[in-house]
């Protein structure tokens, strides 16, 4: 991780903590704002939302806005809108959105109006530039068709429309007589079988998603266009901050996000993007990253780096694997680069028209795997370039001729391919390694997550405190997370799974008497999955239904999306069902589970009070300050019982100080009293300075200074209680009289005893004692 800070970039920031809602159809506009004083409550300083321009009807997530002119009707509209920003403003909160600038959506045509008319008019529609489309390979294809000879028969014309049973398409003008396939012959788009979106499309998609087209936002008239409405509510104060989603999709980000800040220049400005693991945010004029590199180093401190050798041996014998996450993920890069995204290759190859296009085509994709990160940019992009060449050359020497020429017009920055290529590369990082590795590699999964790196097992203390430090100087308004809507666990899911890192011999006598009680033909998925229901017992039967069904096509090994093998899913659906019925071997997950549900519990209050106290702008995602076992989407984004974090808090506003249980209580503390103090004393997270803990479990402490209030949190618990506990163990620190957020305990001296610090909690938030009477 980083260690070199530099100056920050970005302006001061009023927004202090954030709560993400996934403001959709089942919980719109008015439902927020009936929660905006619990928000308030809790300690948040604005509401974080999804989304909320107008997307594809029915759209639980609104990434795929279809018309950037409106609110979405379906959220309440403009007139919800304008009731929540009063409801916030009466709760004394500010609003941070979600924005979508590098596509659109267009698996309903209907309901984009850009998108029909381009679809009618073709190259003469006033928006034909707004989408990245290859208008010289003919007319536009529209992958939507069933994979038949005969799909064609039952488009129908139907009120002056093109028909094909629910899909609409708009008939050009003088083109409406004749047979229906006589009229669609004469359009300006052509349907075709949906196999065929991912050799032959014409647009640039987000990832390989064809129901979402690139939009061509370094064009200014389609940002103007595009980003009217939002910077319509930042010039009248109804929003404070924008979450630009997915930059690494835009040709220039650099100069997008220059626009976007000329545009709002007291916003606060946060990016999508996903560091590698010692990788940078370039000197963008924004505020920082949405956290998923602060989540990876909170994560990994509860993770014990000393088992990964008994994991890879574990993994080893389960599996049979013997190969290395590098190789996998060079595998899975290349895969989706040649495959998922092999109409964008074909694209990029032919921007080199004086080169052989089956050899440019086969370095690009080597290219592409080899690239050590999401994307490169200038001028640091130069390095990562040199490195996806030398190993490129390693392991393609056949193409070094051409890799040679290729290289040389990506180091072009006026060469049309120089400019696309980091588009392609950041897709195929994506859906290579985050929708595909992540599932492949079992060895350890809480460390297979969004912007983390399961080669590096876990993060000791001093690279943290490393990172953290540099964090305060370069990024200190930057967000941290730990759960988001594109997480592949919950936190509270992880922060279990990392407790098996602390017990490596158990786990591994446990997974193998459950893989030979309970076998699945494909060995590396059943480690994944044995991990998976171990971190979320007890999860519903239905739900960890639907999660091995979407993990398992992802992993595409056993069964895939594109062509499902039902004999192994339904393998898989009865090994699941045997977790239920089987009494003996739910039992045992059952017992193991309570078993490591202590220690899980002490790591999830200890993350999340890292997270939260640690430099940044922390967020916390909904339902998280309980106890929440979501894993991958659409499960992470289930509805969340407000009335129950109500009452919670209203019982420990009245004196209530929860035991760490299963009502998860305690969690709701921590997030509650760190989140208050943060907005009441923001003088006291001001720097950071890592605190010592000295004596015979220090490797067990970790605590930091943030300027006056100090967070002191538990790691590796099982160790701690096999050596003995904390004995005299004990904290240095700067100030004599403070005051623990949880308990309210007051301590004096410059050295505290940790075994009385954490006696109650495994986690401490300590004030000056003189701050915390004055706000009273």
């Amino acid at each position: 991780m980083p260690d070199t800070p530099r100056p920050p970039t970005a302006p001061t920031t009023r927004v202090g903590s954030t709560y993400r809602v996934q403001i959709r159809p089942g919980f719109d506009l008015d439902a927020t704002a009936g929660v905006t004083d619990y928000l308030a409550a809790l300690g948040v300083s604005h509401l974080y939302s999804a989304p909320l321009l107008t997307a594809t009807p029915g759209s639980q997530h609104g990434y795929d806005v279809v018309d950037h002119r409106a609110v979405n009707p379906e959220l309440g509209g403009e007139g919800g809108r304008q009731r929540l920003a009063r409801a916030l403003r009466d709760a004394g909160l500010g609003l941070v959105v979600d924005i979508v600038p590098n596509h659109a959506g267009v698996a309903q045509p209907a309901a984009n109006p850009a998108w029909w008319d381009v679809l009618r008019r073709g190259r003469a529609s006033a928006y034909a530039d707004w989408f990245d489309i290859d208008w010289e390979r003919g007319r536009l294809l529209l992958p939507v068709l069933a994979d038949t000879p005969d799909a064609l028969d039952d488009l129908k014309v139907v009120d002056g429309e093109l028909r094909y049973h629910e899909h609409r398409f708009p008939i050009a003008d003088g083109t409406g007589e004749g047979a229906a396939r006589q009229v669609h012959d004469r359009q300006h788009y052509e349907l075709v079988s949906w196999r065929r979106g991912d050799a032959e499309l014409t647009y640039r998609r987000f990832f390989a998603v064809s129901d979402l087209a690139g939009l061509r936002v370094e064009d200014p008239a389609v940002f103007d266009a595009t980003h009217a409405e939002i910077l319509r509510w930042v010039a009248a104060g109804d929003v404070d901050g924008i979450r630009v989603d997915h930059p690494d999709g835009l040709r220039d980000p650099a100069g997008y996000l220059a626009r976007l800040r000329a545009a709002a220049p007291d916003a606060w400005l946060v990016v999508e993007k996903i560091l590698e693991y010692g990788e940078e945010l370039p000197d963008w004029p924004v505020d920082g990253t949405t956290g998923y590199d602060a989540l990876a180093a909170v994560s990994g401190l509860f993770v014990d780096g000393a088992a990964e050798g008994d994991f890879t041996a574990l993994d080893a014998r389960l599996t049979g694997r013997h190969t290395s996450w590098q190789d996998l993920t060079h595998d899975t890069k290349l895969a989706a680069a040649t495959r998922l995204l092999a109409a964008e290759l074909s694209r990029l190859a032919a921007l080199a028209p004086e080169l052989d296009r089956h050899d440019t085509r086969a370095a690009l994709a080597e290219l592409a795997a080899c690239f050590p990160v999401y994307r490169g940019y200038p001028p640091e992009g130069a390095r990562h370039l040199a490195a996806a060449r030398a190993e490129a050359g390693r392991r393609r020497p056949d193409l070094t001729r051409t890799l040679d020429a290729v290289t040389a017009l990506l180091r072009d920055p006026d060469h049309e391919l120089a400019a696309r290529f980091p588009q392609l590369t950041g897709a195929v990082m994506a859906k290579g390694v985050e929708d595909t590795a992540y599932y492949r590699w079992s060895r350890f999964v809480a460390l297979n997550e969004v912007g983390g790196s399961p080669a590096h097992f876990g993060v000791p203390p001093a690279e943290f405190h490393r990172f953290a430090t540099a964090r305060q100087v370069r990024w200190p308004a930057g967000m941290t997370a730990l759960s988001t809507h594109d997480t592949k666990r919950g936190e509270d899911v992880r922060a279990r799974l990392a407790v098996l890192s602390e017990l490596p011999g158990r786990w591994a006598e446990q997974v193998a008497r459950w893989t030979a009680k309970a076998p699945l033909a494909d060995p590396d998925f059943a480690h994944l999955l044995w991990q998976t229901a171990i971190g979320a017992w007890p999860i519903e039967r239905e739900r960890l239904h639907a999660y091995v069904e979407k993990a398992s096509r992802e992993a595409s090994v056993s069964t895939s999306w594109a062509d499902p093998d039902l004999a192994f899913e339904r393998e898989l659906h009865a090994l699941v069902d045997r977790m239920y019925d089987d009494r003996e071997l739910h039992a045992e997950i059952t017992a193991f589970a309570a078993e490591l549900t202590p220690a899980g519990w002490s790591n999830s209050l200890g993350q999340k009070l890292v997270q939260l106290a640690m430099p940044g702008v922390p967020d916390v995602y909904q339902g998280t300050e309980l106890w929440e076992n979501s894993l991958v989407d659409p499960d992470n984004r289930r509805p969340v019982d407000f009335a129950v974090r109500r009452e919670l808090l209203d019982r420990l506003d009245a004196g209530d100080r929860p035991e760490v249980a299963a009502d998860g209580a305690a969690k709701l503390l921590v997030v509650s009293r760190t989140l208050r103090l943060r907005r009441e004393h923001p003088e006291l997270f001001t720097t950071y300075r890592p605190v010592p803990a000295r004596g015979p479990a220090g490797a067990h402490a970790v605590a930091f200074d943030r300027g006056g209030a100090i967070a002191v949190a538990t790691r590796l618990p099982l160790g701690l209680a096999r050596s003995g506990g904390w004995r005299d163990t004990t904290l240095s620190l700067s100030v004599n009289r403070v005051t623990d957020m949880f308990t309210g305990r007051v301590y004096s001296g410059s050295e505290l005893p940790v075994h009385d610090l954490l006696s109650t909690y495994p986690v401490a938030l300590l004030a000056p004692t003189d701050s915390v009477e004055a706000a009273a």
